[in-house]
């Protein structure tokens, strides 16, 4: 997300509710600004936002779904994203790719 991306901002409460919601979910909630964290969105390859991973055992996919809450508790609940196709192996956050491109964007925001 990004502070003054006006999307990020609609979500925000959803978002909060869903982290209140983690531990009966059985899970860990995040949020990571793109503004502080650059390196970050190059490692997952952030062209939009908010952008939304799920990741399991170091499988990630990216969440395309409806913002609700009740959409986000069902797409853990029911185990929607079982159904969804992982990210490739070379666009994986975790892969060198993206590793390289992760340096390209703190490199990018120093020459800034």
């Amino acid at each position: 997300y990004a502070p003054w991306c006006p999307a990020c901002q609609q979500i925000e409460a959803t978002w909060e509710s869903f982290a209140k919601e983690s531990e009966r979910l059985g899970i860990t909630v995040g949020k990571v600004d793109v503004t502080q964290e650059p390196g970050l969105s190059g490692r997952f390859f952030v062209t939009t936002l908010p952008t939304i991973y799920h990741a399991y055992d170091g499988v990630f996919r990216r969440y395309r779904g409806s913002r609700t809450l009740e959409d986000l508790e069902g797409y853990i609940l029911e185990r929607k994203w079982e159904a969804v196709e992982p990210v490739a192996g070379w666009k994986s956050p975790s892969s060198i790719m993206m590793h390289g491109m992760a340096g390209l964007f703190h490199f990018s925001g120093w020459i800034r």
